[in-house]
């Protein structure tokens, strides 16, 4: 696990594990707020020891951006803090979280004391604001990777945890484009020094307008040849023909798994909006 203190008294976390996955911690004067909490319990442990030995007041709160496993398998470790997310999030963990963990498991040995915590606090619609000691975060509902993810912006540091609404590659498979948009814009809005994405590197605040508005033009490109290859009646394998340079991304971000994301994300979309034309057509 790598770790990266960006400013005096907020640090970032990124998985060595997996898909350069992050979480966060704020230290306030009063306790500690994690931000997501990494998908194997090895690294989550190693996090919440760090944090631990520094906080004073201890670790108060966990906020889960959204239900999935890589960003909320390590909560159950953070058993003195109370979890909080979006409703929809507690939903998702509810009804699905202990099937999907089970399958993982029979995959990942590595997974098998993972618990399923279901988040305590949870907030409806667009906003909630958690002040604890002498810093203010900011939670804000931003669907489109899924529809319970949200952002986390701590206002005195101009930082934002962005979470998977902000990664190399946009990515739909459980979510919306149109509401990616949508949340991607409001981002544009806020005025911050830098974004933690979801997986990868930090970005810094000369990188972040063009960081923000070339995940729209490329959530834009792949609707528009997605839409021009089924009205063309292209087949469905047609799509591996579209490149991710093509649609104004790198191909060697998260080690190349960025093109494995660019591809679900084509394939996803074809089954839609084909979908879409052929109950159109009855």
């Amino acid at each position: 696990m790598q770790r990266e203190r960006i400013s005096d008294d907020i640090f970032v976390f990124t998985s060595s594990l997996y898909a350069q996955v992050t979480a966060g911690a704020v230290l306030t004067s009063e306790g500690t707020v994690i931000i997501d909490t990494l998908p194997f319990p090895s690294e989550a442990r190693q996090m919440a020891e760090f944090v631990s030995r520094r906080s004073n007041g201890g670790i108060r709160y966990v906020i889960l951006t959204h239900c999935h496993a890589d960003h909320t398998n390590g909560a159950y470790l953070f058993r003195d803090a109370e979890v909080i997310s979006h409703a929809l999030c507690r939903d998702w963990i509810v009804e699905h979280g202990q099937a999907g963990l089970e399958a993982a498991r029979a995959q990942t040995p590595d997974l098998a004391e993972v618990q399923i915590r279901a988040p305590d606090v949870v907030f409806e619609g667009g906003e909630m604001t958690l002040r604890l000691g002498n810093k203010t975060l900011q939670l804000l509902h931003s669907p489109g990777h899924t529809v319970d993810s949200i952002v986390v912006h701590v206002k005195e540091d101009r930082i934002l945890f962005a979470a998977d609404t902000v990664m190399p590659v946009p990515y739909i498979v459980d979510g919306d484009l149109k509401a990616f948009v949508e949340s991607l814009r409001m981002l544009r809005s806020l005025s911050l020094e830098n974004i933690v994405q979801g997986h990868g590197e930090v970005i810094l605040r000369g990188e972040i307008n063009e960081t923000l508005d070339s995940s729209v033009r490329y959530l834009e490109a792949i609707q528009s040849r997605v839409t021009k290859a089924i009205a063309a009646q292209k087949p469905r394998e047609a799509m591996r023909e579209i490149s991710i340079e093509s649609c104004g991304k790198s191909r060697i971000s998260l080690n190349g798994l960025v093109q494995q994301l660019h591809a679900a994300n084509l394939f996803s979309l074809y089954d839609r909006l084909a979908d879409g034309k052929h109950k159109a057509r009855k």
